[in-house]
């Protein structure tokens, strides 16, 4: 309760929520929302601008830019979350199995990692596409082979940070079992260290996947993609601007609203800062009852 009304505090993260679920409910229900399909082809409406029934105007091909944009959202947000929260499992997992148990288990799965993150991120996801393939699902599982390792290191770090704590000691000495100190004790803490590290990969993940299709090896055509669209743009863009201009803001809106509200998830699972709030109320209380006595 504390963290949602911390966050219900904060102007700019909330309207950045707000941003963020509007745009990923346009994504969830695209058909509803979109106003023709967004694979339509009509060669007669070819580069034609904003009108009552195209407000973004026409691409190349004569098809509805705001509904390839809304049906865009789909591979560029809504299957980037599902794949962060896959990579982000993994990395749990592993993380929690590395911190905890630590020896000879956490040496082995720590090596591993070391092996994954020594080579560049992009390089290797280029490499999955290139040896898989172009398309959605390749780049979505080079996601997943490279982001595990990294927020698996990183959730080891907080876990053995927790682990050596007197009351999971205690634990430990009484008997109970591993599965139940982890799932009772450490997973709790943990978690807004997990939130906090999600949020702030969502982004970039975005952008990769965005980056990808505009290089061609991402989501093929005519699936609607915002980095492709912008692909399709690019020989138009000093005479038609417009159709990238639309895709373009969408990511820097998308990418905005989600860098703030990484920020503000940061900020509201802070406990220096949550405990300095504490500690503000309490003098505003102590200082009410002075006045209230005084007078």
């Amino acid at each position: 309760m504390r963290t949602i009304r911390s966050l219900g505090q904060n102007k700019l993260t909330l309207a950045s929520l707000m941003i963020v679920l509007v745009i990923l409910l346009a994504g969830i229900c695209a058909p509803v929302f979109a106003p023709h399909d967004p694979n339509e082809v009509n060669m007669k409406l070819r580069y034609s601008g904003p009108s009552w029934d195209y407000w973004l105007g026409n691409d190349h091909l004569g098809r509805c830019v705001l509904s390839r944009l809304i049906f865009g959202i789909r591979p560029s947000v809504l299957w980037v979350l599902i794949t962060l929260a896959i990579s982000v499992g993994i990395g749990a997992v592993v993380g929690f199995i590395a911190g905890y148990f630590k020896g000879k288990t956490d040496n082995l799965i720590m090596r591993t990692c070391d092996v994954m993150l020594s080579f560049p991120g992009y390089v290797m996801t280029l490499a999955v596409v290139g040896i898989l393939g172009p398309g959605l699902w390749n780049i979505l599982i080079a996601f997943v082979v490279m982001k595990w390792a990294w927020f698996a290191r990183v959730i080891r770090t907080s876990v053995m940070q927790y682990s050596e704590m007197g009351y999971i000691q205690f634990s430990r000495a009484c008997g109970i079992s591993h599965v139940n100190i982890i799932r009772k004790h450490l997973i709790p803490v943990t978690l807004s260290d997990i939130a906090v590290i999600a949020s702030n990969s969502i982004s970039s993940m975005i952008l990769q996947i965005s980056g990808l299709s505009f290089l061609g090896m991402g989501i093929q055509a005519p699936n609607a993609e915002w980095g492709m669209m912008l692909n399709e743009a690019k020989s138009v863009m000093f005479s038609h601007p417009e159709l990238m201009l639309a895709p373009g803001a969408a990511m820097v809106i998308m990418v905005t609203a989600f860098n703030f509200l990484a920020d503000g998830i940061q900020i509201a699972l802070d406990p220096k800062r949550m405990r300095s709030q504490d500690s503000r109320q309490e003098e505003k209380v102590e200082k009410s009852v002075y006045e209230y006595v005084g007078s």
